[in-house]
């Protein structure tokens, strides 16, 4: 459906749908009933490779489009450099350059039109004078305690921590004035840093924005999905048969739905993406002697899976498959392009192989067995040796009787 033909409660709806928590929705609501799309930005720290988690934001910034929604997508380089050098300074741009190429690949897989969104890279307007200048402002009025508490669940948390992760959530709340927004848009994980955005900007006269957050995919082996920790996610370049062998090892107890990473992805991302092949949201299980099991709500999947009706057995093979088929448009888009391969490559370089140092031979001396001395020596049967360097490997003349008869104790 158009979004000119929704209604304020339509569009409403559509913003809020599947979100966790939203704060301040009143600001939505007034822009609403101005009768102009409502501005939302989504920042993402341009460090590790983007995973499967990514389809969450992104299948969520689709229903914005649906419903009229103007959105900017921040890639955060400089955020990247600043969360305890996940992105190495010299890494920095070509990260985002990787980041732009797969969040393009994610939303025309999602049939998003691209044409309608904005990117801007961080380190475009985070250099300028003016933007420094309000950093400065922006940090007399913030405490060291608030921007480490701001940052706990976002910035990586080290002992003798950097300044750097303190100006991380400073610089966030501060985005939300440049990029001229209503809104941002976050994981949950992001609550803190928009309670302090949300707290300091009218302090330096800025203006309060809303904030939108959707829930958290569990990781693969429960936890959170991270870019840092292989077995928790799967990449989006992953092969077929990497995907099988990952969800064959994901953690997904039967009967057990709290903390399940497989089913929580199977609700915000697999139940949303079938309207991209059934027109409406649906998830097939596929059974190989009984009807399939068809599924459009979350509820009577966790009943069924509560109730053994649908095993972990059944959901994990309907859920790799599902994924593969939601991949390869991205994949295929990525061997077809030379310039994003080339990309990768200086985004995540290999790490350099390390020669093998050569031993070398310590020289223990030429008395010791073995030395150079024993190279002109020749071992006979009776144990003694033969040679021209016979005087420096013997022990004795006489086979050591006087060394021996040194070390006799006298009575």
């Amino acid at each position: 459906m158009e979004s000119a033909k929704l209604s304020m409660e339509d569009k409403l709806a559509l913003i809020t749908q599947n979100l966790q928590e939203v704060l301040n929705p009143e600001i939505i609501e007034a822009v609403l009933k101005q009768d102009r799309p409502l501005c939302i930005y989504w920042g993402t720290a341009t460090t590790g490779r983007p995973h499967c988690g990514y389809f969450v934001p992104i299948l969520k910034i689709a229903q914005f489009l649906q419903a009229g929604c103007k959105v900017k997508i921040l890639l955060a380089d400089i955020h990247g450099f600043l969360d305890n050098l996940k992105a190495p300074i010299e890494l920095v741009k070509f990260r985002a350059e990787y980041y732009r190429f797969v969040i393009t690949a994610l939303l025309k897989a999602v049939r998003v039109p691209i044409d309608r969104l904005e990117f801007v890279l961080g380190s475009s307007y985070q250099l300028t004078p003016e933007y420094t200048m309000d950093l400065f402002r922006l940090s007399s009025v913030v405490t060291e305690h608030d921007a480490k508490k701001a940052g706990a669940e976002v910035v990586k948390q080290v002992e003798n921590a950097t300044l750097s992760g303190l100006i991380y959530p400073l610089m966030q709340s501060l985005d939300e004035e440049y990029l001229k927004v209503d809104a941002q848009f976050g994981g949950v994980d992001q609550r803190k840093i928009f309670a302090l955005a949300k707290e300091v900007l009218p302090r330096v006269g800025f203006k309060e924005r809303a904030h939108l957050m959707n829930p958290m995919v569990p990781g693969l082996q429960g936890g959170k999905m991270s870019a840092s920790d292989p077995d928790s996610k799967i990449d989006l370049l992953d092969t077929a048969d990497a995907v099988r062998k990952k969800l064959r090892k994901a953690y997904a107890p039967p009967l057990e739905v709290e903390g399940n990473g497989i089913l929580s992805f199977t609700e915000f991302v697999l139940l949303p993406a079938g309207f991209l092949k059934y027109g409406q949201q649906k998830f097939v299980v596929e059974r190989r002697d009984a009807e399939p099991l068809v599924y459009t709500d979350i509820k009577q999947i966790h009943e069924d899976y509560k109730n053994d009706v649908l095993s972990p057995q059944l959901l994990k093979p309907a859920v790799t498959e599902a994924l593969i088929s939601l991949l390869e448009p991205i994949q295929a888009e990525f061997q077809a392009s030379a310039e994003w391969q080339e990309i990768e490559k200086k985004a995540y370089p290999p790490p350099p192989v390390e020669e093998k140092k050569k031993k070398q031979k310590k020289d223990k001396g030429s008395k010791y067995p073995g030395g150079a001395a024993a190279k002109n020596v020749e071992t006979q049967p009776d144990g003694s040796v033969e040679g021209k360097d016979k005087k420096e490997v013997s022990v004795g003349e006489d086979g050591g009787a006087a060394a021996m008869e040194k070390l006799n104790l006298k009575k």
